[in-house]
């Protein structure tokens, strides 16, 4: 009996998560930012995980060499990291670096000097959001929950009760400073990745994995 309603009342959340998306944040244009003023919204991106852009003709393959800066935690007023622990965010940005870093390696050199043919890289964790312990998982199972990620996963939407990183990435000419490119970004795990719900932090490093991966794509 008890799980009985325990189900019921997770199917109603769920349908309540359905109708109202109230357990999303959307990125904005960060105003400590230094390229926000460049950006504009990027209405090519029908998928919503890459809202505002800057970009510039680049051919990305006449660079060969990476230097990528230390990664800033965003403390501008408008951050979306809610009331997320430093611990967790600390740990968040530990990941995000050594998952860029790797991602990077297999395209670039790694240098310290800004010097030609090199990329200078800065990464900006602005916010995040982490899983609802259990529910996360159980969604997947309920018959409302079923539904609705069956629906998100179809269209590479955000499963249930799941959580989610949002960066800004800034990507220069790294001999003459001049900005190439800069974008923001939401990044979620699959709606039926089972795996990025167990842990409360786990669905914002899948989410980190899928923006290296889109980075690399950019740039090759």
């Amino acid at each position: 009996m008890d799980r009985s309603i325990a189900l019921r009342g997770l199917g109603t959340l769920l349908l309540c998560a359905a109708a109202t998306g109230c357990a999303t944040i959307a990125p904005v244009p960060y105003s400590d930012m230094a390229s926000s003023a460049y950006m504009a919204p990027d209405k090519s991106d029908a998928s919503g995980r890459v809202p505002y852009r800057y970009s510039t003709q680049v051919d990305w393959r006449a660079y060969n060499k990476v230097t990528l800066d230390p990664l800033v935690i965003y403390r501008g007023r408008d951050h979306q990291f809610g009331d997320m622990s430093d611990r967790d965010k600390a740990t968040l940005a530990a990941y995000m670096q050594t998952c860029f870093v790797e991602r990077l390696r297999s395209r670039f050199a790694s240098v310290r000097e800004r010097g030609p043919n090199t990329l200078r890289i800065r990464l900006t964790l602005t916010g995040a959001v982490t899983n609802t312990p259990v529910l996360g998982t159980l969604s997947r199972f309920d018959v409302a929950g079923a539904v609705y990620n069956g629906v998100q996963a179809a269209r590479d939407g955000e499963g249930t009760l799941t959580g989610s990183v949002i960066y800004g990435v800034e990507i220069f000419d790294a001999q003459t400073s001049r900005l190439l490119s800069a974008y923001v970004t939401k990044q979620y795990p699959g709606a039926y990745d089972i795996k990025a719900t167990a842990g409360s932090l786990a669905a914002a490093t899948a989410g980190l994995d899928k923006g290296a991966a889109a980075l690399m794509a950019q740039l090759n």
